[in-house]
């Protein structure tokens, strides 16, 4: 989040900066749009969306289906899932990272399922993936009550993939981030 508050605070006029956390909670990943202070990382998935929300914020859940990484969707979460469901603003629905299995085909199915709308994510970790998947909103999002309307116009998602090269190079980088003392936030 420190990075989004300095991009914010740096960006041109005209360039609309949403500042955000990716979530770590006991039962998966969620994504926190348009707050003004972290969320602690360890809380149960609903207390943490019940914090976003507290801020005016918008909640999604990160790639739930992902069987490498925390997903909200995976097999013995199901309480959980059940129990932070009523405060989703969104799922993201395809995610580029997401290169095995039938992740995305799942989040896509849960989204509709639960009348929640599907967002496309590049889950960008370098450059190169950037902009890989996104979503294009026909409408302003200068504010979380504009996002929610613009979530609730059924958005159009692109879709792709990520580079595997680039995704089997993330252990690597890993290692030489923990090396700068650069590490994840720990979960209390």
């Amino acid at each position: 989040m420190d990075g989004a508050l300095r991009a914010r605070d740096a960006a041109p006029a005209g360039l609309k900066i949403i500042v955000g956390q990716e979530v770590r909670t006991t039962t998966g990943d969620l994504i926190a749009l348009y707050i003004d202070k972290p969320i602690r990382p360890g809380l149960a998935a609903h207390e943490a969306a019940k914090l976003i929300h507290e801020q005016g914020g918008i909640c999604g859940l990160a790639h739930p289906f992902d069987r490498f990484r925390s997903g909200g969707g995976r097999k013995g979460w199901e309480d959980e899932l059940a129990l932070v469901l009523p405060h989703l603003d969104y799922v993201e629905a395809w995610n580029a990272r997401l290169i095995a299995g039938d992740g995305n085909r799942r989040a896509a199915e849960f989204a509709k399922l639960n009348d929640l709308p599907g967002v496309a994510s590049s889950d960008a970790h370098t450059v190169m993936e950037v902009g890989v998947a996104y979503t294009i909103f026909d409408s302003p999002l200068e504010t979380a009550e504009q996002m929610r309307a613009a979530l609730a116009a059924s958005p159009r998602l692109v879709t792709a993939h990520g580079s595997r090269l680039v995704r089997l190079g993330m252990p690597f980088a890993k290692v030489v981030q923990r090396m700068r003392g650069n590490s994840r936030m720990p979960v209390a």
